[in-house]
């Protein structure tokens, strides 16, 4: 749930693209900025750490005409395609990750975007839907145990992007788990929807989680000044994690299929046996309604008009048969 002063962030970053500005001491901590810090903010000051809204007004001027960064830069920070991959230029990198959505009503396969671009005395991130893992770090800065450089930084955004991912990924193979016990009982039309959301989960997850695992193993080998071998070791393991949780959705979506096979099977086999009993009581009523029917034509000459008790006569042929033609089919071992 947000709090007041989030949702006060959040109000700032749309009116003016700010939504948070800090100048790291290296130590953990930082000093906040507003917009003519950062305008007034130099390299000699320290790192600074600028998190913006992608879609403000405010944003798209200050990052096209004034921050400094190529062209071909901005249009994948500024841009809908959200896709992760990893871009280095010089001793720049741009990276564009993924983490799922944890707002309110919202489906964390529908996952959010954080767009990343790091220069040597400079981080610049930007988003629309509010990330998490961002806001995290800016928890960490207030407390002062933040990120003390770029390397840092980067290894703790995408760290606390992974982390988020385990708990979505985990209720997927749960709500799997309770599917499989229940569709051997009840293959109910619900125990379907069910399967076909948990089912579009994996999916959706391993869609944007599948190129963010191909990102991270490229970060991991990126030369740059700023990124320590420590650093490298710690985003060599959440590419590990990353690709553990691609494994983990790839064998979700195998199980789900598998879950809808046996659906599919448990259907069929009602399906047949309800189709089975029709068949055998339509096979035992066919005599008697023969019967009935050459009875109750309307011509002259039929049996037993004038006698009262032929009707209990034609009820008896008719019980006799049912039983001749069930002890008969059970012979044959149709039933």
């Amino acid at each position: 749930m947000q709090t007041d002063t989030e949702l006060n962030d959040d109000i700032v970053g749309e009116i003016d693209g700010l939504i948070c500005a800090f100048v790291l001491d290296g130590e953990g901590g930082g000093t906040p900025l507003d917009w003519a810090g950062v305008r007034a903010w130099k390299p000699d000051d320290g790192l600074l750490w600028l998190h913006l809204d992608r879609k403000a007004p405010h944003t798209l001027s200050w990052v096209e005409r004034e921050s400094g960064i190529p062209s071909a830069i901005t249009r994948p920070l500024l841009s809908e395609d959200a896709r992760p991959r990893v871009l280095v230029e010089h001793d720049h990198l741009l990276v564009i990750l993924r983490g799922v959505n944890e707002h309110p009503d919202a489906d964390p396969e529908d996952m959010v975007a954080v767009r990343c671009w790091i220069e040597p005395d400079r981080i610049i991130t930007l988003r629309h839907v509010r990330v998490m893992a961002t806001n995290d770090i800016r928890e960490m800065i207030a407390r002062g145990d933040g990120p003390s450089d770029q390397g840092e930084f980067l290894v703790r955004m995408t760290d606390r992007l992974i982390d988020r991912m385990g708990p979505v990924i985990s209720e997927i193979d749960d709500a799997l788990d309770e599917i499989e016990d229940a569709v051997q009982d009840d293959a109910s039309h619900e125990l379907r929807i069910r399967l076909a959301l948990t089912r579009r989960s994996a999916i959706g997850l391993r869609r944007y989680l599948a190129p963010q695992r191909d990102a991270m193993s490229r970060l991991q080998a990126e030369k740059l000044s700023w990124l320590s071998d420590l650093n490298r070791a710690f985003l060599r393991e959440i590419a590990d994690r990353t690709t553990r949780y691609v494994e983990d959705l790839e064998a979700a979506r195998e199980r789900a299929a598998a879950v809808q096979d046996e659906f599919n099977y448990q259907m069929s086999e009602r399906m047949n046996r309800t189709m089975y009993v029709l068949t055998v009581v339509a096979a035992i009523l066919l005599p008697p309604s023969l019967l009935t029917g050459l009875l109750g034509i309307n011509v002259g000459g039929l049996p037993g008009v004038d006698s009262g008790a032929s009707f209990w006569v034609v009820v008896a042929i008719i019980v006799g048969l049912g039983v001749f033609e069930y002890f008969l089919l059970r012979k044959l071992k149709w039933i």
